[in-house]
Order: structure tokens, then sequence, then C-alpha cells
């Protein structure tokens, strides 16, 4: 199977993310006009549940990208399906665990939390979606590892696609029932998701089974092999999700004591995580799959020997991670009311609440990041006690800024960025040390900072031109943005910060 390099591999996952994202949009929507914001809430109180068993469990998949990768490089292919085999059997086994943990626990989840009663019907509808999601997560850790990423970015789309017409449908079936049924039926979507993914996946598995045509015979070996490497990882995303299951758990509780009402608190909830929380997500979806391109390159590198190509794709993934965080952030910061209006019309609530979380995005990026590179090259404890660090950081300021009344719902933001910002600078000293580099602060910061800053200049500009035009907000966003991604292109190489031919070379080229 050919080989991608990272540049086009982070361009054809990154791609299919957005692309997901903006599909996403086809289920947030709609959500949003049916439920509202509290219907939002009830939905987004149990949704970190599962993204905590997603997180709990992508050490195997990342683990499997890792040893493919390098089995690959080797050319130990008998080595390549045993790993898949493998990770399939422990991929199984946590999907269902999962699953029956919520079920059987679904009541007592809620009492001890103190969630709305309502939150019941999506709890247990999202429960269903670890023994899917599982099974589809250890084939694409599968594909990444031998570094085409083709297959993973179709079967994200795939899964957005039924997720969006199972979760949509239902929330609309059942809204005569009541919002707390609707928010439900739209939790269930997220197993049609997964399902349709994970046949997709395995469908494409069968041919490149028929390629690799070698005889496989147990190797226990493997198994220990991938736990040593899918705990720390595991541990890892497990504490960076957690930072959501504070949010969950603390954020509504202390929004109680600080004097709101079970409505208003699941309302205020609500435009976090179901508004601010997800457009923040769409350039960490760029991050997420140029960490998923990151992996099995570094990885292959390191095993060879390969220590000048280790230190180039370190210098070159940061500086695409601030290509990337640098413009997200003050576009999400500048046109949070615009871009919240053209999402959801009518429920346009939440800016400011926006605007903050946006400054988040450059710290969880350069987390994400350096934390690839350092798992890459085989250090998996250190992110993970420093990610444990940065979650201390963000519970204590959580815990004491939510109940302070004026304060409220931005004390769960500035935990965020406070955690984030301790994890990315405890990571990024680390790997400086470790791998004895120096960080080209010119290149990697200052440049984008600049290309970033002249794009939305003229996006503002742009937008206000728009604006007094056609007098709606709307039009003028959507415009707006556009142009930003024409304009930013070239300002990334009139800066010198890629070169066009390297761009052509890295994009079309191995």
């Amino acid at each position: 199977m050919k080989k991608q390099s990272l540049i086009k591999g982070t361009v054809i996952l990154g791609s299919a993310g957005i692309i997901s994202k903006f599909l996403g949009l086809f289920f947030r929507w709609p959500l949003q006009m049916l439920v509202g914001d509290e219907g939002v809430g009830y939905y987004q109180m149990s949704f970190p549940l599962y993204m905590f068993f997603v997180a709990a469990a992508s050490g195997i998949p990342v683990a499997v990208s890792k040893m493919v990768s390098e089995r690959n490089a080797i050319g130990d292919y008998e080595g390549i399906i045993q790993v898949l085999r493998k990770s399939l059997l422990l991929m199984f086994i946590l999907g269902t665990g999962f699953t029956a943990v919520l079920l059987i626990f679904s009541n007592p989840i809620i009492h001890f939390l103190k969630w709305d009663r309502k939150s019941y019907y999506s709890l247990v509808a999202i429960a269903f979606a670890p023994m899917f999601i599982s099974i589809m997560s250890a084939f694409r850790g599968f594909f990444q590892g031998l570094q085409n990423m083709n297959y993973t970015a179709v079967s994200q789309i795939v899964e957005q696609i039924g997720r969006v017409i199972v979760g949509v449908g239902l929330a609309y079936l059942l809204l005569p029932k009541g919002i707390e049924y609707s928010a439900g039926g739209a939790a269930l979507g997220a197993a049609a998701g997964g399902l349709f993914g994970g046949i997709y996946l395995i469908i494409k598995y069968i041919p490149v089974r028929r390629e690799i045509n070698v005889k496989v015979r147990d190797n226990r070996d493997i198994l220990s092999k991938l736990l040593y490497i899918a705990i720390p990882v595991s541990l890892g995303a497990a504490v960076s999700s957690i930072m959501s299951l504070i949010d969950s758990a603390l954020v509504p509780q202390k929004l109680l004591e600080a004097g709101f009402t079970y409505k208003d608190a699941a309302i205020l909830y609500g435009q976090l995580t179901g508004k601010a929380f997800v457009l923040i997500n769409i350039p960490l979806t760029i991050s997420a799959a140029l960490c998923a391109s990151l992996m099995p390159i570094i990885a292959e590198s390191h095993v060879l020997n390969r220590r000048l190509d280790v230190i180039n794709k370190v210098d070159l993934s940061f500086k695409l991670s601030m290509v990337i965080a640098l413009p997200s952030m003050l576009g999400l910061y500048t046109l949070a009311y615009p871009i919240l209006n053209l999402i959801f019309p009518g429920q346009s609530a939440g800016s400011s609440i926006l605007q903050y979380s946006a400054l988040s995005v450059p710290f969880i990026i350069l987390v994400q990041t350096s934390t690839a590179i350092l798992q890459g090259v085989g250090y998996y404890i250190r992110p993970v006690f420093n990610l444990s660090l940065g979650c201390i950081v963000k519970v204590v300021l959580t815990l004491f800024l939510v109940a302070i009344p004026y304060v409220n719902i931005y004390g769960a933001v500035c935990g965020s960025i406070a955690g984030y910002f301790v994890t990315c600078v405890l990571n990024i000293v680390f790997l400086v040390k470790k791998l004895k580099i120096t960080v080209n602060y010119s290149e990697i910061v200052i440049k984008p900072a600049f290309a970033s800053i002249f794009m939305i200049i003229a996006v503002v500009i742009i937008y206000m031109c728009v604006y007094n035009y056609t007098v709606s907000s709307r039009i003028a966003c959507f415009l707006a943005i556009i142009s930003g991604f024409i304009i930013y292109i070239p300002l990334v190489i009139i800066f010198k910060i890629f070169k066009y031919s390297y761009i052509k070379n890295k994009i079309f080229k191995r």
C-alpha cells in the first residue's frame, strides 16, 4: 500500500475532518432548533462519558498505528496482521464492557453527578456507541500505521453521515414525547455512525488482507507490547477527556451554587459545550489529523534511527500546528457572534463564551502535537504526567471560579485555558531537553502570527463591507470566512512559512 507524506496525510485527514464537521452542522443545527439550549444541555451531559470511553480506548489504535508502522518499515508483514488481530480483541472487550457498565449503572451515575433526571435517555442511548466505535477505531489505527489515510478519512465521513441521518431522524420522531426523549434519540446516532463506519473499513480491509498474503501464527508478545504502548496513551487521553467530565460534573453543580436555576444552568452548559466546544473542535479536527499522520511517520524514523529526519518532522509539525491554531483562534474570537448567528439562526446566544474559549485553541493544539511526538519516540508516561498537572489546575480554577455569580460559566473556560497552558509548557520543555532541539520561534510562531493578523484584518474589513451592502450578518460572515481561507494561503507563502514548491511536492509526491 502506497505511503503518504506528513503534509499529504494531514491534508487528507484534515479535509475529511472538516467535511465531517460540516456534515455535523446538519446534526447540531436541527438539534438546536428542535430542542434548544436546554435539550442540548441534556444531550451534552452524557456525551463526555462517551468521549471518556473514546479517550480511554484511544491508546489501542494509536499503539496499532505505531506498531504497524514499525513492522511495515522492516517488512514484518505477519506482525502487521498479528497487531490488528490482538487490537480487535482488546477493543471488543473494552467496547462491550463500557456499554454494559453505562447501561447497568445509568441511574447511579446520574444521581452521583447530580444531573437533571431528563438526561437519563441520552445516557442510555449513548451507551450503545462504544460497541461499534471500538471495532472501527482498531481498523483506523491499522490503516494509519500503513501511512495511508484515505480509508480512515472516508470512514469519518461515512460515520458522520450515519450519525446525522439516524440521530436527527430519531430526534424529530421522538420530539412529541418531550425534549428529553428527542435528545436521547439524537444520542443514538453515535452508535449508528460507528456501525456504518466500521462496516466500510471491514470491506476495505478484505483486499488489503489478500495483498498481505502471509500465514499468521499466534504471538502473545504482541498483546503485551500493545498494552505497554496503549495504557500510557489511553491514560493521557483519558486525563484529557476528564477535563470535559470535570465540566460535566462540576459546572452544573457550581452554577447552582452561584444562584442559577436548573434550567439556566443547563442553558449555560449547553452554550459552552453544544456551541463553543463544537466550534473550537473544528481546528482541533485538523490538528488531530496532523497527529494521526505524525505518529506513524515519527515512529518509523525513530525505529530506523534517522535522528535528523525526526528533528525535521518535529520542526514541521510545530510549524503546521501554529499555521492551524493562530488563524483559527483569531477568527473564532473576532467573528464569534456572526459565526453563531450563521450556524444557529435565532439561537446565537453564547458568543462571549465562544470568544474566550477560542483563546485555548493554540495551547490545545500544541499539547496534541507535542504528545504525539513524545509518544512517537517512546516517551509514553511524561505527557500523561504533564496533562495530569494541567487537569489539577483545571479542577482548582473551575471549583473556585464557576461558583462566583459574576464569573459563572467563564470560570470553566479560564480553567481550561490555564490547564492546557501548563501542559503545553511542560511538554515542550521536556521535548526540547530530551531531543536536544532548538525551537525556531521566528519560523514556528512569529511568521504564522503575522500572516494570521493580516488575514484577520482583511476578514474584518470584508465582513463590514459586505454587511453594510447586504445588511445580512450571515451572508457577510460566510463570505468573510471563505475570503479568509483564500487570503491566508498566499500569506503563508509570502511570509515564507512554506514554499509553494515544497507544499506541491509534499501533497502530490511522497
